[in-house]
């Protein structure tokens, strides 16, 4: 259990309530993968403020759910935000995309989602 993914943020948000746990659980597979899969196609279009907007959006729970690859996930808004045309950001975009992948079904595993 939990091996891409950590709940120790969201247990202390939590105060001992476990459905409050297995909501913010929930709260997560309807996001993350849904603004991932933004990422995912707004980076080869090189939609930037598409990207921005995405990755921004995901920070706090890729944050709370501690993947462990925020400063990755930051790089990428940061391209879209400042429009960095001379700057391949693939390898990034396929980090952050493999962590909420393995998350995503490790969450929906553990929570029955």
């Amino acid at each position: 259990m939990a091996r891409h993914y950590k709940l120790d943020r969201v247990r202390e948000m939590a105060d001992g309530d476990e459905d409050f746990v297995a909501a913010i659980a929930a709260a997560f597979i309807e996001e993350v993968p849904e603004d991932a899969e933004r990422l995912r196609t707004a980076v080869p279009n090189k939609d930037y403020k598409e990207v921005y907007q995405a990755a921004h959006k995901m920070k706090p729970t890729v944050d709370l759910f501690d993947l462990g690859v925020l400063d990755t996930l930051i790089e990428v808004q940061d391209w879209g935000k400042f429009e960095q045309k001379d700057r391949d950001i693939t390898e990034q975009l396929q980090v952050v995309l493999t962590a909420v992948e393995n998350a995503t079904n490790e969450i929906k595993a553990d929570f029955g989602l």
